[in-house]
């Protein structure tokens, strides 16, 4: 259980604070259901159950923005995953992820100090010719100050909070106890996947810890951006980073949400929306590489229609054959074409699931199909894009996560995309996008690289062949063969023949009775019970009973009624 298993005393403190932030916010039964607060309270620690009835009172998606922002980073970071399973939660739901942000108080730069000081080799203010003691802007794991280099260049430096490792490793450990633990005790919870979840979240905690790796990421997104130059991508100063902090360019724009700017600057909204949803798509389709959270705060529009992506903590990559399989959906939703929608995401839902498979083709055919005779221009592909996940969560179908937020990334494009120009249409954009890919796929040349890497593979299995049948050949000469064989309904057919082997037993057993107690029968002297002799009195009744419940088993089998008692 999870109690046996914390590893510290710091675990069993924090888990304290967390199930006392549960059962505040009206979660107090699921937490008595998981046997939690029982043994916590055994143990000698105390929860809060205060304020809890009126915290009830709120709805079940307020409840639980509440408890994950009052649990701090690691838990805010799960709901902003969470933003983005719309395939799993309802629209309710992430309304309120979508309100979470990691906005916290900057800390003062003499706690920053001696972790500066040792990954940059020295004092800030000397590394720097300027260094802003203020932050610019804080978040749970990392603030951002402002400075300028030797050479005049305007910079903004990134900061890992102190510890915040260790606090976010600890959460991590308890949540992934807490999700395997829900998982077994609590059924309603499967379909949401809390491990897999909680396997997402440590994924994507431990790439943004690593400042470093987000300016790999930058600049593989920079590369493959260099074709399109109204692109601008901050540039790194490796000489300034490390795992802990990070230091690039510093973006004057106008920001994505400040909007009512563009207007008086002159910037051309449908262009830069229009160049907006190209780079993104870009990303996606062609590069495999993309923005996963470009919202507003994360776009900044400059001089001449340019615009400049920051943060590339979170960035979604997407293998060639998911591109193909991508591909494949969009150019089914824009041409309307059910039949490859539907085989699409009945190829991502896999086998692992007991759907009903031809109510889930039709339901997709008949959404796609409504769109039939439509005008290009009418379809809003990002909402198109939502339906097909809520379908999927309708019949409980979870997406691969990879796909998972590239699906928000999509329909975050589009709502930006209508914000700066409400007569945008993401189809008119990917649809010629989406040609040229394809197109591309089917030039002679592609065609001829995939056939030798086909062939590649081929000859590497065949080359390998013989030792692969040498083997097996020894192994079944040593009787060292295994064969496997997964039968369906094999248990309840075990114990079917369980009980026909009790049923055996017992009826070897009264026969026995019966023909011992008749034998006792003729025996003169002993006790006696009612003029007869007692031991044979007792082996009568005992048959007696006995073929009383041989009797009521095989009417209940017969009548298809559990026998849970035989």
């Amino acid at each position: 259980m999870l109690i046996e298993t914390l590893g510290s005393a710091r675990d069993m403190g924090r888990l304290n604070q967390i199930l006392g932030v549960l059962i505040r916010h009206g979660f107090g039964d699921s937490v008595r259901r998981l046997g939690l607060a029982d043994r916590l309270e055994r143990a000698g620690h105390a929860l809060r159950w205060e304020h809890a009835a009126d915290l009830a009172k709120l709805e079940p998606p307020v409840q639980l923005r509440l408890v994950l922002e009052e649990l701090g980073p690691t838990f805010v970071k799960l709901g902003q995953i969470l933003a983005g399973r719309a395939d799993l939660f309802g629209p309710e739901y992430i309304a309120e992820f979508e309100k979470l942000h990691s906005n916290v108080p900057g800390l003062p730069l003499d706690e920053l100090r001696p972790q500066l000081r040792e990954d940059l080799g020295g004092e800030p203010e000397a590394v720097f010719a300027r260094f802003d003691t203020e932050p610019l802007a804080a978040a749970s794991i990392a603030q951002v100050h402002r400075a300028q280099l030797h050479d005049g260049t305007e910079v903004v430096v990134k900061i890992r909070r102190p510890g915040i490792d260790r606090t976010i490793e600890a959460d991590l450990r308890l949540m992934g106890r807490l999700a395997a633990l829900a998982e077994a005790e609590l059924p309603a919870l499967k379909p949401y996947r809390p491990q897999q979840l909680v396997r997402e979240l440590a994924q994507s905690l431990r790439r943004e810890l690593d400042l470093a790796s987000e300016c790999r990421n930058a600049e593989r997104i920079a590369t493959n951006m260099a074709g399109l130059p109204w692109i601008v991508v901050p540039r790194v100063h490796w000489d300034f980073t490390r795992s802990r902090v990070n230091v690039q360019d510093f973006v004057q724009g106008i920001a994505g949400h400040e909007l009512a700017q563009l207007d008086e600057t002159g910037l051309d909204r449908t262009l830069l929306a229009r160049r907006g949803a190209q780079a993104v798509l870009k990303q996606i389709v062609q590069d495999g590489l993309f923005h996963a959270d470009p919202h507003p705060g994360n776009v900044f529009y400059l001089p001449d229609n340019r615009i400049a992506f920051i943060d590339f903590g979170m960035v979604g990559r997407l293998s060639a054959r998911r591109r193909e399989e991508l591909l494949q959906l969009l150019m089914g939703l824009v041409e309307r074409d059910p039949r490859t929608v539907a085989d699409v995401l009945l190829d991502w839902a896999g086998d692992a699931h007991t759907a009903n498979l031809s109510s889930l083709e039709t339901e997709i055919e008949t959404f796609v199909d409504q769109y039939h005779g439509a005008p290009l221009a009418e379809l809003n592909l990002g909402q198109m894009l939502g339906d097909v996940t809520g379908i999927l969560r309708g019949h409980q179908l979870g997406l691969p996560s990879d796909l998972a937020l590239l699906i928000k990334a999509f329909i975050t494009l589009e709502g930006m995309g209508r914000g700066l120009d409400p007569d945008f249409h993401m189809t008119s954009e990917a649809l010629p996008l989406l040609k040229q890919v394809v197109r591309a796929r089917y030039q002679p040349k592609a065609m001829a690289t995939r056939a030798w890497k086909t062939l590649r593979r081929v000859l590497s299995v065949a080359e390998q062949l013989p030792d692969d049948l040498t083997r097996l050949l020894r192994n079944a000469r040593r009787g060292k063969v295994h064969v496997g064989i997964d039968i369906a309904h094999l248990k309840r057919v075990g114990d079917q023949i369980d009980r026909a082997a009790n049923r055996l037993a017992m009826a070897l057993i009264i026969a026995a009775l019966i023909v011992g107690s008749s034998i006792v029968m003729t025996v003169q002297g002993g006790p006696t019970l009612f003029g007869l002799p007692a031991f044979g009195f007792i082996g009568f009744a005992s048959a007696f009973a006995g073929g009383l419940w041989l009797v009521r088993a095989i009417w209940r089998s017969s009548h298809g009624k559990d026998l849970g008692d035989d």
